[in-house]
């Protein structure tokens, strides 16, 4: 079982790896302000609507938002559906920007 938080940097091994897929759920105008390539925008407000027609329970997945609040609620969600593997970055794209990579802007 994993924990229900995982740090940027192994985040962005598994990624590297193509081990895991990046689920954003901020909402589209902070995705357009700074994003990680590759990742998927599904908006926490649509999340629930959208989940079962396109994620996979038996994929890894990684979800972000800014600093790690909505994700840790999303992956809860998550959980209680049936993903076991869903993870919540901590610390958000903040901490990725922070740590990870620079050229991601902050705001």
């Amino acid at each position: 079982m994993y924990d229900y938080e995982i740090t940027v940097t192994d985040t962005k091994a598994l990624l590297d790896e193509g081990k895991a897929k990046l689920i954003d759920v901020r909402e589209m105008w902070e995705y357009q302000t700074a994003h990680i390539e590759g990742s998927v925008l599904i908006p926490m407000g649509e999340f629930a609507g959208r989940a079962h027609q396109e994620l996979d329970p038996e994929e890894r997945l990684l979800i972000l938002c800014h600093h790690g609040a909505r994700s840790l609620s999303v992956t809860n969600w998550l959980r209680q559906q049936g993903y076991e593997t869903a993870q919540s970055v901590a610390g958000g794209i903040d901490a990725w920007s922070a740590i990870v990579n620079p050229a991601v802007p902050r705001y």
